[in-house]
């Protein structure tokens, strides 16, 4: 059984979620899995693990820099183990934006990383304008708007397809078993 490093960075909890979501359908799974925040272990060591999930929510348009830090700092050690990248962000609530292939934000990525990992996922996430401070609520309300998304400041949905997170992680369980067998 591979020991694997499920890291994450969130702002506003739903990263989290899901990354704990995912956690616990490959521990159901028989896995042994350590779910991290990136942001509260930036230090993290993860030559210890045997598999490497990273998982990314996108905030006005971008990645934060801890994540692209994470991936350039240790890149020989993610093209050498079993691993995978999720993005959750709202273009995802769209069905045809919903797909690694379809998603512009997991796209980009895909061309900007210098890490190609084995397995994309990507999720829609949430949408909570009163959780959000008066700049990020005003940037995601133009964003919206510009999208034909809701942009009433008293929205709060949450879009995330669970079913697609269990999937994910059913083949993110599987990743480095064929080698092993």
């Amino acid at each position: 059984m591979a020991k694997t490093l499920l890291l994450y960075f969130s702002l506003y909890g739903h990263t989290r979620r899901i990354a704990e979501r995912i956690r616990d359908r490959m521990m159901e799974l028989g896995e042994d899995v350590d779910a991290v925040s990136l942001q509260e272990n930036p230090d993290v060591d993860p030559n210890q693990y045997e598999r490497i999930i990273l998982g990314a929510c996108i905030r006005n348009g971008k990645y934060k820099p801890p994540v692209w830090d994470f991936i350039r700092k240790y890149k020989p050690l993610l093209d050498e183990r079993p691993s995978a990248f999720f993005s959750v962000n709202l273009v995802a609530r769209k069905p045809e934006k919903n797909t690694p292939e379809t998603n512009p934000y997991t796209k980009q990525f895909v061309q900007k990383s210098p890490w190609q990992p084995d397995l994309l996922g990507v999720f829609a996430g949430d949408l909570d304008y009163q959780r959000y401070g008066a700049m990020d609520r005003n940037i995601i309300r133009l964003i919206m708007w510009i999208t034909k998304g809701p942009t009433d400041p008293q929205t709060k949905e949450q879009y995330t397809d669970w079913a697609v997170v269990d999937r994910f992680a059913e083949q993110a369980a599987a990743l480095g078993k064929a080698e092993a067998a």
